[in-house]
């Protein structure tokens, strides 16, 4: 699921669940591969998490306070706090 940088308070660092952000691009050719992947992801574990993709040109600001300096960028999160970080 799309996440809009608004979005991303209230579903990310107010959730009561696990989540896991994918910040990528759409000029990034990983991030395109990686995408069925993390779709397949997301419906594996829609019980007890959820995952959303963040398009680091949409929202610049989120993505410069995260400081995602690559993309695609995979940041876990729990509880409100960033937990684990993958980045290619």
């Amino acid at each position: 699921m799309e996440l809009r940088e608004s979005d991303f308070e209230e579903m990310v660092l107010k959730s009561d669940r696990p989540v896991l952000v994918d910040f990528w691009a759409s000029w990034c050719p990983p991030c395109k591969m990686m995408q069925p992947v993390v779709d397949r992801l997301a419906v594996k574990v829609s019980d007890w998490a959820d995952v959303y993709s963040l398009n680091i040109d949409r929202s610049p600001a989120i993505a410069a306070q995260y400081q995602i300096s690559g993309v695609p960028t995979f940041v876990a999160w729990a509880g409100g706090q960033s937990v684990d970080r993958r980045t290619g």
